[in-house]
């Protein structure tokens, strides 16, 4: 009998550049925990964030070519290429975050007193989880979106904005919550409320393109975004300019770190943090804001 409904393989999956760099992060991915898991080892919150990214990572992308070289994915209620595109950056941001807290925290020069082995495991592992990063910075590279190409709305520079504004919109959140003390002023807590609300509805914005029903809705998406990061912009305006004042100006906060203050525990430390990345979420909603002006959504591919 003859076949219509065409191969039932796609090859493509795995010998285009996406699907090879696709196959070393798999590779890449299990190497890593699998090193740190035998010899190498972890502990404390920041072995257990590194051990939680790799396996993830693992398990999507291994998901991921595994619905793609059988044509599973057509069968997903979801626009697969804005999946693919935002778990690209994402897994990005926190292989890159990974490789960078594993050595820092677990990798020593000498072998006492954990060993020579260990150490020589911890050093591989660490190489392993920096090729890693690159394997997905290259996917990003090699999916995002090519002048006047028409492309998923999630694969624009603006639709990997909204996962690295959602990914350092995290970082506040666990610097305010390790005694950053935000509680303390009214002023303070209203940034709070504004890092809450474009995290929330950045998410939301990522998830209908995600699950393609941006079409769905009475009202137009596409114009509601370009809405959104401009009241974003604004928003985090007023909290840049209302957090450094209220936690380093000397009426209400200290503009130096107390000679005191215990290193990790220190509430001056997270409130920098805050600052800091503060502007950067600036930065990246006005970066937003003007590619937004030059894209146009397509969510059903």
């Amino acid at each position: 009998m003859e076949s219509t409904g065409g191969p039932y393989l796609n090859t493509a999956a795995v010998t285009s550049p996406v699907g090879i760099a696709r196959l070393l992060q798999v590779t890449f991915g299990c190497t890593t925990f699998s090193l740190v898991a035998h010899q190498g080892g972890f502990s404390a919150a920041y072995g257990t964030f590194c051990m939680f990214v790799w396996t993830f990572c693992f398990a999507i992308t291994v998901f991921i070519i595994t619905c793609e070289f059988t044509h599973l994915h057509s069968c997903l209620s979801i626009s697969w290429g804005n999946f693919t595109a935002a778990f690209a950056m994402l897994a990005t941001l926190m292989t890159v975050t990974a490789a960078v807290i594993y050595p820092l925290y677990f990798v020593q020069l000498g072998c006492y007193p954990i060993g020579c082995e260990v150490r020589d495991f911890r050093i591989a592992a660490s190489v392993f989880a920096g090729l890693l990063f690159f394997t997905y910075a290259a996917e990003v590279f090699l999916t995002r979106a090519k002048p006047g190409q028409v492309t998923s709305y999630m694969a624009t520079i603006s639709g990997l904005l909204k996962i690295v504004q959602a990914f350092v919109a995290c970082i506040i959140f666990g610097a305010l919550v390790n005694d950053s003390q935000y509680s303390k002023y009214v002023a303070t807590q209203w940034c709070v409320a504004v890092y809450s609300f474009c995290f929330v509805v950045t998410v939301v914005v990522v998830a209908f393109s995600v699950t393609g029903k941006t079409a769905l809705l009475w009202f137009p998406f596409e114009r509601s975004v370009v809405v959104y990061t401009f009241g974003a912009v604004l928003l985090y305006v007023s909290a840049a300019v209302i957090w450094p004042v209220f936690c380093f100006d000397s009426k209400y906060g200290s503009p130096r770190r107390p000679g005191l203050c215990a290193k990790g525990k220190c509430p001056w430390d997270s409130q920098l943090v805050i600052a800091i990345f503060t502007y950067v979420n600036l930065l990246l909603y006005v970066v937003d804001l003007a590619y937004s002006q030059r894209i146009r959504f397509v969510s059903h591919l």
